[in-house]
């Protein structure tokens, strides 16, 4: 969890209670680091949906999914790729400091169902190594590329395995009306939606699927966001497709 975001939203819990009322995209880490356990309800009000995005960043689409995101007030959770990292470090930067998630999608976007222990090390820590070089942050989870991992591996991730409950298959094809359409026909309370942020089309789909949404009353938090709103502790090792009420 990033060190500096923490402080930021710390103090502004405590100058400006109210303020938080009308930023929910803020509360559910400031809930969980400030407020006791037992205030259920001081939690704002789902549904809740974290929005994320693999294989990125990418200097172009991501930088234009995040200013489009900003204008919205939506935090959204990224798992990179280790590749794409060089020459995109201040797209991290950015990331981290409006609000958004960073996750591992490993180095090369190799199986990890392929994979052994010195390999699994190439692909997977030394993401984790590279991105704590660059960020104010020590944990990141772990997204399997095609969500496919072994159970030694699972194992070896020191890390919670995020995959996702949602998925248009944006990869196949440029078609963000039928995108659009797959997600807010599967979308519930406690989604976790896939989209990839290298494709122009993706970046549309998510946009308006964000406005879609916010329009039903949905609040978009980051992945460990929704963990915590829900009350959940992420364990290293365990696969995690969703987070409904309850």
């Amino acid at each position: 969890m990033s060190k500096h975001p923490l402080i930021l939203r710390a103090g502004a819990l405590a100058l400006a209670g109210a303020l938080l009322a009308l930023s929910w995209t803020w509360f559910p880490l400031c809930y969980r680091d400030s407020l006791p356990a037992a205030a259920p309800a001081s939690l704002p009000a789902g549904p809740f949906v974290a929005l994320t995005f693999d294989d990125g960043p990418r200097s172009t689409t991501t930088t234009t999914l995040l200013d489009g995101l900003s204008q919205r007030g939506v935090h959204a959770t990224f798992f990179v790729i280790g590749e794409n990292v060089q020459g995109n470090e201040e797209l991290l930067i950015r990331m981290e400091r409006e609000g958004h998630q960073i996750g591992l999608h490993t180095f090369h976007h190799k199986s990890l169902a392929l994979v052994g222990g010195a390999d699994f090390y190439a692909e997977v820590d030394q993401l984790r190594e590279t991105l704590k070089s660059l960020l104010d942050q020590e944990s990141y989870m772990l997204r399997p590329p095609y969500g496919m991992i072994t159970p030694a591996n699972r194992a070896r991730a020191g890390a919670p395995i995020i995959l996702w409950s949602v998925d248009p298959e944006d990869w196949s094809d440029q078609d963000t009306p039928r995108q659009v359409s797959v997600i807010l026909d599967n979308t519930q309370d406690g989604s976790i939606i896939l989209l990839h942020d290298i494709y122009p089309s993706s970046v549309d789909t998510a946009l308006q699927v964000v406005d879609a949404l916010m329009a039903q009353g949905y609040k978009f938090v980051t992945v460990e966001e929704l963990f915590a709103v829900r009350g959940v502790t992420p364990e290293n090792g365990k696969e995690y497709r969703k987070l409904p009420p309850g």
